[in-house]
């Protein structure tokens, strides 16, 4: 019997360990699952890469967590999709864990497949949605464009300055409304003429654009919130020895002599803050709605370069700034 009892014993002996192998398997498994990193998919806005603004921000953003490590990411751009439909339908296909759309024209293309793949997470920027799987990020691009509006109404020798948008919409009337109000804090009898070219990828049509204010209206500092149809009217200002103000970026290089400063939104630095704190998180918000401005460091002023800022003016910048973010001074957004 005990003969019996040590051979059954030692029969056992190779199942419990190979049961032992398995679960060690499985747990070393699980945790490299966990230590993979995030999928990130992205769509980008109409214009794409290479908008030397909107998109590119973005881009930068997401390379920035994939090089710490925290993610990796696939992007569409609708000139290869041809449908942001399409390009949302891939991304969920090949189960992306966070799936963001870049812009307010993506929101109904994405509610449609966030409705579809309900165990998805969604992120949106520049509008909101109601879904349980949407979140979103906001920018208060009204101060920033505040600021814009102040140092165009302090190097304004006309009193005449223009404002140049993208598409008409409630997103671009924000930066159109905290300009204005910028520059006639510094200006009060000074006039800003606004025009929408209906397009953010014609260059030409922004040189159309600010052709016409300048030699029409004797307009002598121009903000362009229109994408690549903005970059046409910075270099049309730089040709006719005007001023201009870039957007999104500093764009500063594309006409030196010209751009004063930009109005900086920082969609990088909220995209790798928003993306990072969701990996930290079990893949999980923190928030539904997030909003960045002056005081998150969402939005902000390029260098100002071309003038030169006196010193009672680079004060007064200084301390709207501060009033700004501290909640003193609330720029209205229309």
């Amino acid at each position: 019997m005990k003969k019996r009892a040590v051979l059954l014993t030692f029969r056992w002996i190779p199942m419990v360990i190979i049961f032992a192998l398995l679960l060690g398997a499985c747990g070393q498994s699980a945790a490299q699952t966990k230590a993979q990193p995030m999928k990130v998919g992205i769509v980008l806005s109409d214009i794409g890469l290479g908008d030397q603004s909107y998109s590119d921000a973005a881009f930068r953003g997401l390379i920035q967590a994939r090089d710490e490590g925290k993610i990796v990411f696939e992007y569409r751009e609708i000139s290869e999709t041809k449908t942001y439909d399409a390009a949302f339908e891939q991304l969920a296909q090949e189960k992306a864990d966070l799936i963001i759309g870049l812009g307010y024209m993506v929101k109904d293309s994405l509610e449609a497949v966030a409705k579809k793949y309900p165990d998805r997470s969604f992120l949106i920027v520049d509008e909101k949605s109601d879904l349980p799987n949407v979140a979103s990020i906001t920018f208060k691009e009204e101060e920033g464009s505040f600021m814009a509006g102040v140092v165009a109404g302090l190097t304004s020798h006309t009193e005449q300055v223009g404002f140049i948008g993208g598409v008409e919409s409630p997103l671009l009337k924000k930066f159109e409304a905290g300009y204005r109000t910028g520059v006639q804090s510094v200006k009060p009898d000074a006039k800003v003429t606004a025009t929408y070219a209906g397009d953010f990828g014609k260059p030409e049509l922004g040189t159309e654009i600010a052709q016409d204010m300048i030699n029409r209206n004797q307009i002598d500092v121009i903000y362009a919130a229109a994408g690549l149809t903005g970059v046409g009217a910075l270099q049309e200002a730089q040709k006719q020895q005007k001023y201009a103000i870039g957007v999104d970026s500093d764009q500063f290089f594309i006409a030196e002599k010209a751009v004063v400063t930009s109005m900086i939104k920082n969609v990088d630095i909220a995209i790798y803050k928003v993306v990072t704190g969701f990996a930290d998180h079990q893949r999980k918000f923190t928030d539904k709605n997030m909003v960045f401005g002056l005081a998150e460091d969402g939005i902000g002023l390029a260098p100002i370069r071309v003038v030169t800022l006196n010193p009672d003016q680079q004060k007064l910048l200084d301390d709207l700034k501060e009033k700004i973010k501290s909640g003193a001074l609330v720029v209205p957004a229309q």
